[in-house]
């Protein structure tokens, strides 16, 4: 077996360990910040708003995948409560992060005054982003890889670098980097978006829903490869039904393995068919009935002014903001 060449621990100062992990995650939220706050400038919604949002949104992301994650594998946790809460050791469902952060938007966009669909359409690009760099958290931690696949499918098929080569052997097998695929679709996905927002027949809300469509498409079929799904025991039908949408992927992988006293059933692959699903009759359902009468263009405004501080510390609407210069110009004239 290699040694591995890549330590999940970055550096350390005195007793406390800093992981990859951690570092990566929030090198996706800053880009994914920076991608919000330059679209949000279009439409003039200032910065802060969006770093607000993350100081808000990244913790309820981060809660709500460990609560995801754990709440699938709490057979694992029951004796041990300490290590729920022991994130940097990996453990965190996707899903449940997206969840943690639209509710955690939701609620923010509508303490504001703006219509969520206006502005979860600004963020998925930065969600996406976000996502695509967080899964190399994945890879330090050497998680969320595939099944079995020889050591030149890695380097002379796929032409992949040694590190990650190197990094996919585990317990002495070479692994699919299933990590990467994903990172790589989501790649796609941003272009995909920033292509499609410019586009003068795209209404509210449809960005979000074609960001679901394209990331869970993509986590159907990834999500097969991997030998650390969450599953449960459903239904064969079902079963049988999932397995023969994949199947065209056999001509280039084999499925990785997923024990049936476990589950015969990857609660993401069903998950990403009802997501799927979901957000195509939520296209449909806004146009038939009218309530997607806003274009992704229009101007975004807010049901509540903005509100400047006065010289005494009290809040004021914008628009009387000037009214009180005037009045402490024609004091100082006095």
């Amino acid at each position: 077996m290699k040694t591995l060449i890549l330590n999940p621990i970055a550096f350390t100062l005195g007793p406390i360990e800093v992981h990859w992990y951690g570092i990566i995650l929030g090198t996706a939220a800053l880009v994914g910040l920076l991608l919000v706050v330059q679209e949000g400038k279009r439409f003039g919604i200032k910065p802060d708003f969006f770093m607000d949002l993350l100081l808000l949104g990244v913790p309820s992301a981060i809660i709500g995948a460990r609560i995801y994650y754990v709440a699938f594998r709490w057979e694992d946790y029951k004796g041990n409560f300490v290590d729920v809460f022991k994130i940097w050791n990996g453990g965190i469902a996707i899903y449940g992060a997206i969840i943690g952060a639209f509710i955690c938007g939701f609620f923010y966009f509508r303490y504001k005054g703006y219509n969520f669909w206006r502005l979860v359409d600004i963020c998925v690009p930065g969600l996406l982003a976000g996502q695509m760099i967080g899964r190399w958290g994945n890879f330090m931690n050497q998680e969320a890889y595939g099944g079995e696949v020889s050591e030149s499918f890695l380097r002379n098929t796929l032409h992949l670098p040694s590190f990650i080569v190197d990094q996919m052997l585990v317990e002495g097998v070479y692994r699919h980097p299933a990590f990467l695929y994903e990172s790589v679709w989501s790649l796609i996905g941003i272009c995909l978006l920033f292509v499609l927002r410019r586009q003068r027949f795209l209404r509210a809300g449809e960005l979000m829903a074609s960001y679901f469509i394209w990331y869970s498409i993509g986590r159907f079929f990834i999500e097969a490869l991997r030998t650390d799904s969450l599953a449960f025991i459903g239904p064969s039908w079902l079963a049988s039904f999932i397995n023969g949408l994949w199947t065209p992927m056999e001509v280039l992988f084999k499925p990785g393995y997923l024990d049936p006293a476990y589950g015969n059933i990857r609660i993401s692959q069903v998950l990403a068919l009802l997501l799927i699903i979901g957000a195509i009759a939520l296209i449909i359902v806004r146009r038939k009935t009218g309530l997607a009468s806003a274009y992704y263009h229009d101007p975004i405004v807010t049901s509540k002014p903005e509100r400047n501080v006065g010289t005494d510390g009290a809040t004021v609407k914008l628009e009387d903001a000037s009214s009180i210069k005037e009045d402490e110009a024609g004091k100082q004239k006095e």
